[in-house]
């Protein structure tokens, strides 16, 4: 599919965008978090997924996914009641988690070793983060994608997308192998639940701020990731229940080709952020299912599921040393009183170690 470049905001200066930026940090307990140990590991039960499983490394051009331990460890790292944590990312340089809390509408950065969270507040609903370059990131807000420096916490805003569609806003977002910035932008819901279809589109900002529209008439435009060889994108959309899959030029950023890698049904929960591991498998957030699904890009076969003690789980990645704990965001919008009462994790990140597996590491926007 060829992409349409697309008028952008006037940029080339530091801006806000309705008003001033705010900025606060608060210290977690040093107390080891709060944590499930011997996670429940859903693995495929079916013989014919089995054998699939035994069989993958000797099957023409294909791997043999490493196999998760049978306890996975999950543990509560950020234990604040984030409205809707979203978009983590692991900052190497800096050994930090860095996420967005859309609906807070706050960029937050998580340090492990004194588990202080830093937020910087912007104007509008953060849809999602990128790494840039050391104290600087790419951001989307509101229908607009810019650039926050955190040691000023001013915003260069960039481009302003969507103008046609005042209810729209920026939601998932990630950087591609060769530095671009790719985001969808979604409607905001009408009334709880209920979403206008084919409002959404996917974006790519480039090194020299220039924007192409790749995708559009999506529902909600949400998870995506590429294969480790860089030729293959995974993308989400949330209101069809599915995950694509789409050739990728990395040379120019074109998507093309879409087929349908794997669909949840309604009451599985809705399927939301994504990461790719080393072995080339997604790792794939489901919202109101309570739960991280594992998904073979083959065959769409789902390898495993972790079952996690929250059921609005957003998004995930892999981090850490060496990128072998994956990280989870979850959310407490959404929740009633009462299922906040039996949910006293809802919002919190969490941390899941023994997998048997490792991510790669994230790509910095080139601009």
């Amino acid at each position: 599919m060829v992409g349409t470049e697309v008028e952008q905001h006037p940029r080339g200066h530091w801006e806000e965008l309705t008003g001033p930026l705010q900025f606060w940090s608060h210290r977690e307990p040093r107390e080891r978090a709060e944590g499930v140990t011997g996670a429940k590991l859903l693995t495929a039960q079916t013989v014919k997924e089995r054998r699939l499983l035994e069989n993958l490394s000797s099957a023409a051009g294909r791997k043999r996914w490493p196999q998760p331990m049978a306890s996975p460890r999950i543990e509560a790292v950020i234990r604040e009641q984030h409205r809707m944590a979203e978009c983590p990312v692991w900052e190497e340089e800096m050994g930090q988690l860095v996420y967005v809390d859309i609906h807070a509408k706050t960029v937050c950065r998580w340090n492990p070793v004194s588990r202080e969270v830093q937020a910087v507040g912007l104007s509008h609903r953060v849809g999602c983060v990128a790494l840039r370059h050391k104290g600087s990131y790419v951001v989307a807000s509101g229908t607009c994608l810019g650039l926050l420096d955190w040691g000023t916490r001013q915003v260069q805003w960039l481009a302003w997308l969507d103008r046609d569609k005042p209810h729209n806003r920026f939601n998932d977002g990630k950087v591609d192998p060769a530095g671009r910035f790719v985001a969808g932008t979604m409607p905001e819901p009408s009334a709880p639940g209920v979403w206008e279809p084919r409002q959404g589109s996917l974006y790519s900002l480039h090194a020299d701020y220039s924007v192409v529209r790749h995708l559009e008439r999506l529902g909600i435009p949400n998870g995506l990731d590429w294969s480790p060889d860089h030729r293959t994108f995974y993308h989400v959309d949330s209101l069809e229940y599915c995950v694509r899959a789409y050739d990728y030029d990395v040379q120019t950023g074109g998507i093309e080709n879409p087929r349908l890698l794997y669909r949840l049904q309604e009451d599985q929960g809705m399927p939301d952020g994504l990461c790719v591991d080393t072995a080339g498998t997604l790792w794939v957030a489901c919202i109101d299912a309570g739960r991280v699904i594992r998904l073979d890009p083959e065959t769409g076969t789902r390898l495993c599921t972790v079952e996690m003690p929250v059921s609005r789980v957003t998004s995930c990645c892999f981090g850490g040393p060496d990128y072998s704990e994956l990280y989870v965001t979850s959310a407490a919008d959404g929740l009633s009183p009462q299922q906040l009462c039996r949910e006293p994790q809802a919002g919190h990140v969490f941390k899941v170690t023994g997998l048997g597996t490792r991510g790669l590491p994230p790509h910095p926007f080139a601009g």
